[in-house]
């Protein structure tokens, strides 16, 4: 899919090591409307500084990324660098610096190589071409085994709007907002508070419903560009059934990203789902399945095929919910493990631990206090990664 009016580019600019993609730009022929969501880390990086200020006025030109270094806990000298960076972007492509919106990841607390940025500036801006987004999908990544991208077009009254999405992430996954690194380009036609609104829903119910270690990164953002050019009829609340529409095709485009994601967590061998239903509150089904997706004794049991069921009763009992174990019914893909808060018996433990030799595995937790649910995706915890993060830095 080529996305109207959107380019991008990616070089081997030796941010930190060489030989390797390490810098990206997303460039809109022309100002487009722009939303973003932040990480909640009281702990910001530099470009997040920037970038939230900027968004203020719900417009932006261009993304330039960077893996390698995160910009982050430098002080006034990486506000400075990174403010450099966006100024050699907006030079080369002659726009205001305040339309060039920054993003970094990579190890917090080194200086970014802002010498690195001035030598790759003008190849990065010669090379901008309308098939350069998985070159971009590449040189975000830091321990990611493969690049995140997603394409998708509706139709809005006749005219055809495309969606394209870029992520990162592998570790330090648990936002409260975001993950990491994700873009998306849309070719639509939207108003900036429809477009926040709609980022914001789509957010909620998908980066904020993953987990991978528990951790929220100093650098997660999600940002979306919208330049108009389909052409299509106004998105806005005077025309329920396009916005409708906008909504649910960009929360597909995030969910494919953050499931995406989770699949590739640091060292991940399973895919898992935690689905909590009948509770008395959507916020007690989500503080449940959260809790449980981020116990490291659930996580390494699903990595070791055990079905020990016990650790999942035990994580629910410190979420801060109040319910009766004695009512909770619990099942390991679709193999029923406790009924009324006790062990099924039988074959059930031997069924449940050959169903979690499976790559995904998804575990129900019913209650009877109600009709709310939830879902929380999240993959098991392998020696892998704590080999990975281990000498992240090395």
């Amino acid at each position: 899919m080529k996305m109207r009016g959107f380019s991008a580019s990616a070089t081997a600019a030796g941010v930190r090591k060489k030989d390797r993609l390490d810098l990206g730009l997303i460039y809109s022929d022309v100002p487009a409307v722009t939303a973003g969501v932040f990480t909640t880390n009281l702990v910001k990086a530099a470009p997040l500084i920037i970038d939230m200020e900027r968004l203020k006025q719900g417009v932006s030109q261009a993304i330039l990324v960077n893996s390698g270094c995160a910009n982050a806990c430098g002080g006034q000298a990486g506000r400075k660098a990174a403010l450099k960076t966006g100024a050699l972007a907006a030079k080369a492509l002659k726009i205001p610096e305040n339309l060039v919106q920054l993003a970094s990841t990579g190890v917090i607390g080194e200086p970014l190589n802002v010498a690195a940025f001035e030598k790759a500036m003008p190849e990065l801006v010669a090379s901008l071409s309308p098939d350069g987004f998985a070159a971009v999908a590449q040189a975000m990544m830091t321990t990611d085994t493969r690049p995140k991208m997603v394409e998708r077009s509706i139709d809005v009254g006749g005219a055809t709007v495309n969606f394209l999405g870029l992520a990162k992430g592998s570790g330090m996954i648990m936002p409260n907002m975001a993950t990491m690194l994700a873009f998306v380009v849309t070719d639509a036609r939207i108003g900036f508070p429809e477009l926040h609104r709609a980022l914001t829903a789509g957010v909620s119910h998908t980066f904020n419903r993953i987990t991978v270690d528990g951790d929220s990164s100093t650098n997660d953002m999600v940002l979306v560009m919208a330049n108009g050019l389909a052409k299509n009829p106004w998105i806005d609340d005077q025309t329920p059934n396009h916005l409708a529409a906008f909504e649910a095709a960009l929360t597909a485009v995030l969910r494919d990203l953050a499931l995406m994601i989770v699949a590739d967590g640091e060292g991940a061998s399973k895919f898992i789902t935690i689905r909590v239903s009948g509770a008395k509150e959507a916020d007690d089904a989500h503080r449940i399945a959260r809790t449980v997706a981020n116990s490291n004794l659930v996580k390494t049991a699903f990595f070791g095929e055990d079905a020990n069921w016990g650790r999942i009763l035990a994580a629910m009992g410190r979420s801060g919910v109040r319910f009766d174990p004695e009512q909770v019914d619990s099942a390991f893909n679709g193999v029923t493990l406790v009924k009324n808060g006790l062990a099924v018996g039988g074959d059930a433990e031997k069924s449940a631990s050959q169903a979690l030799r499976e790559k995904e595995i998804t575990v129900d937790i019913t209650l009877p206090d109600g009709k709310a649910n939830d879902e929380v995706y999240t993959c098991d915890l392998s020696i892998d990664y704590v080999k990975i993060n281990a000498d992240y830095r090395s």
